[in-house]
């Protein structure tokens, strides 16, 4: 996957369900095509197939365990979402921890699945122990920052630079940066500060002007 990379997730808003998920990942599909930026979309499991038929840009699961063939039931098989189309998966959001323990098995049953991996830490210490796991991706998102529009790269500047710092001293993985992303300059700030892209949610999935938004934030890349 080439870099930088904006990392869309849809989360279960209404508008990134179902139907609206496809049509959402279609405005994505557009504007990424028109920029030649790598973009991903990360949609809720039941939307995968659909999205993927879709578009051509990755489509990624928001989560799933680290489980194998066999008696799992209600549980997200890794090969399950690769055959229905996904190119890999979020895990450890905020809104979904995972022990660390569990994480970490997670993480290679994904590899062994062909899955690429962005992986949620909520600072620089998480990050870095996340980093040798072995993941595709580190994503960096203060929670007390997601969905409220107040950007990490302006308020909490030292949390991308640290935690890049960080997890080069663990392992060399691409660090992304989250939480209130919402502008172009949010995202060039963050990756004048060493990050490889920005994970953005709610400044699209609720935008009346979602193609707008994407445009905006990929040519700050």
């Amino acid at each position: 996957m080439k870099l930088p990379v904006l990392a869309i997730n849809f989360k279960t808003y209404r508008q990134a369900t179902g139907q609206n998920a496809v049509r959402l990942a279609r405005i994505c599909a557009k504007e990424a095509a028109k920029s030649r930026k790598q973009v991903i979309v990360g949609v809720q499991a039941p939307d995968i197939f659909p999205v993927s038929k879709a578009v051509s840009i990755p489509v990624f699961a928001q989560h799933v365990d680290g489980i194998a063939y066999g008696k799992n039931t209600g549980h997200i098989l890794p090969e399950a979402v690769r055959q229905n189309g996904a190119k890999g998966t979020f895990l450890n959001h905020a809104e979904h921890k995972l022990d660390h323990k569990i994480l970490k098995a997670t993480i290679k049953a994904c590899r062994k699945a062909g899955l690429t991996t962005i992986v949620f830490a909520a600072n620089k210490k998480e990050a870095a122990k996340i980093a040798g796991f072995n993941p595709d991706f580190v994503a960096v998102e203060p929670p007390e920052l997601i969905g409220t529009g107040i950007s990490v790269s302006s308020t909490k500047p030292e949390v991308i630079s640290s935690s890049v710092a960080a997890v080069r001293k663990v392992k060399k993985v691409p660090v992304l940066c989250g939480a209130g992303i919402s502008k172009g300059t949010d995202v060039a700030r963050a990756i004048e500060l060493g990050a490889k892209g920005a994970a953005v949610a709610s400044a699209i999935t609720t935008s009346k002007n979602p193609g707008a938004v994407v445009r905006e934030l990929i040519r700050a890349m």
